[in-house]
């Protein structure tokens, strides 16, 4: 049988503890598909005696998320910690440097570092992919790195954050206020306890610079991004964009204009007959405008 894919994962937090079940839920599945076995064969973890919802006992624990970038038995590093600095950065800088492949979900690494860590990854010969840091699953990054390289791009615009579409929606449907339908999110595990790098706009704008690297092969610095939440908003704002035959949705846009760049995330009165207005609930969605796909 073919070698295994050895992955070393870094952070075991809910997207981490996901991709532990997905790997053993679906492992005959991904050996049909890829052609070798995926194992996840060691984790860093910040507390070793923490509960968990997957069994980590068949996995070795590596307590330096550092040494496990460096472990020269894993063949993929896969970063899960988040957080622009700190582990998360000194951990995948050490993982390109030794020559391996990371994935990663840290938008807000990417967002601030994302060239710098794309320019290790080619020195040293490896992939950088981070599919999952933006909208979820929706595939958009392999889409503008590869299905849309023959178009010009125009505009890249959508809803990149579930929380706050979660908010919008049940404000939206039910009357209700921000900060009662906030609570709810935070009770069913959608928002953070301090919810503010998500209604902030924050999460969104770090998903945004990276799109806007994608489609328009720019460096972009993430302060140049005009960032707008939904903190502000009343029923009352939702009553009258609804009597006008608009959904207020929070959506990240980046067009190009003949003065640059425009890269803003703000609420946005959408017209309740279009696609992007029926996007409810914690659902994403992004939209493309190219010369040749339209």
């Amino acid at each position: 049988m073919t070698e295994p894919l050895k992955l070393g994962l870094a952070g075991i937090g809910t997207v981490g503890t996901g991709l532990v079940q997905l790997v053993a839920a679906r492992a005959d599945a991904l050996v049909a598909k890829t052609g070798r076995p995926i194992e996840i064969v060691a984790v860093s973890v910040r507390n070793k005696r923490k509960k968990r919802s997957v069994d980590l006992s068949n996995k070795r624990i590596v307590s330096d998320p550092v040494a496990l970038a460096n472990d020269p038995e894993i063949n993929v590093f896969v970063e899960l910690i988040g957080g622009e600095e700190g582990p998360a950065k000194e951990a995948v800088e050490a993982a390109l440097q030794a020559g391996k492949h990371v994935v990663t979900a840290n938008k807000a690494l990417l967002a601030h570092h994302g060239p710098s860590l794309a320019a290790l990854a080619e020195k040293h010969g490896v992939a950088l992919n981070f599919e999952g840091a933006v909208a979820g699953g929706i595939p958009v990054v392999k889409a503008i790195r590869e299905g849309l390289q023959g178009n010009d791009i125009t505009r890249v615009f959508g809803i990149l954050n579930g929380t706050c579409n979660y908010i919008l929606t049940k404000m939206e449907r039910e009357g209700r206020d921000f900060a009662d339908v906030l609570t709810e999110a935070q009770d069913q595990g959608y928002a953070e306890a301090d919810p503010t790098f998500d209604v902030g706009g924050f999460d969104t704008a770090h998903k945004l610079a990276l799109l806007t690297s994608l489609a328009f092969g720019t460096r972009t610095r993430f302060d140049a991004v005009y960032v707008e939440g939904i903190e502000t908003l009343t029923p009352s704002d939702i009553e009258a964009a609804t009597d006008l035959g608009y959904s207020i949705k929070l959506l990240g846009d980046v067009l190009r204009t003949e003065r640059g760049i425009y890269q803003p995330v703000h609420p946005t009165m959408v017209p309740q007959d279009t696609a992007i207005a029926n996007v409810d609930g914690v659902s994403n969605c992004v939209a493309i405008d190219g010369d040749f796909v339209g």
